[in-house]
């Protein structure tokens, strides 16, 4: 079990809901995923209002709970009205703020996120900042009283995996009772695996599923992998070393004797 904002939830997998190639693949990968959080975009989701009252009852029938991003915004101002919008369609505090810097690698705006951060924590919201590895903006988040973190792997939709894994690592080490979520560029469920082998709380993900051959397959891979990972990391990793270490205690000493009959 983790904690967001005071509240257990038993999977440590959250899932995305773009990109799927239809309402009914989307279902069926939320529920072989075993999800209970599913990220949607209002600002994405309003935007296709042909289909978009068959997606919003697509989502109230998969009875879990909806974290509404702010994907797509690239000030401060933009967000926190975003925000606003989603806590109203959605009637809940939590939002996973996104503040995007550059469009090419969507890569999180610290400054603006920070800024945006402190505005929707001061009205009450329960803010999950989509952030980078980055300490001293980590260290502003928390100050401002965010208690999640969810710093990216690797650029949105990369599936590049892990491409600082000290620098998750020193996060880690350093927020040791803040709730970290790896969000974006996990493409494979052994990527998922190795961030919950590092101790983070959970992992947040959506192109490698839903962009998979078979994304009911692919979420189950997934969810497995994260439950792996996470049982590693309680169990208790041995340290990598540069040299060999036998497994027999001493060297040169022989299992067994064969003794001769003359």
């Amino acid at each position: 079990m983790f904690e967001i904002y005071g509240e257990r939830f038993a999977s440590r997998l959250l899932l995305g809901t773009a990109q799927y190639p239809s309402p009914a693949t989307l279902k069926e990968a939320v529920e072989a995923s075993s999800a209970e959080i599913v990220t949607v975009s209002l600002r994405r989701e309003s935007a296709r209002m042909r289909a978009g009252q068959g997606f919003w009852e697509l989502i109230e029938q998969l009875g879990v709970r909806v974290l509404p991003n702010t994907a797509g915004c690239h000030t401060a101002k933009e967000a926190v009205a975003t925000a606003e919008m989603a806590r109203e369609l959605f009637d809940t505090p939590w939002v996973k703020l996104e503040v995007i810097a550059n469009d090419d690698t969507l890569q999180p705006e610290l400054f603006g996120l920070v800024e945006a951060a402190s505005i929707l924590l001061a009205q009450g919201f329960q803010v999950l900042p989509y952030t980078t590895e980055d300490l001293s903006a980590a260290e502003r988040l928390v100050g401002a009283g965010c208690r999640v973190l969810m710093p990216w792997a690797s650029p949105i939709g990369s599936a590049r995996g892990l491409i600082n894994r000290d620098g998750l690592k020193t996060l880690r080490a350093y927020f040791p009772d803040t709730t970290l979520i790896v969000d974006a560029g996990i493409g494979a469920p052994s990527q998922a695996a190795e961030a919950m082998e590092l101790g983070y709380d959970a992992v947040l993900l959506n192109t490698a599923v839903a962009k998979a051959g078979d994304p009911v397959k692919m979420a189950e891979a997934f969810a497995r992998a994260v439950e792996a990972g996470r049982l590693g990391f309680e169990a208790g990793l041995i340290e990598p070393r540069d040299m060999a270490s036998p497994s027999t205690p001493v060297a040169r000493t022989p299992f067994f004797k064969i003794d001769r009959v003359s």
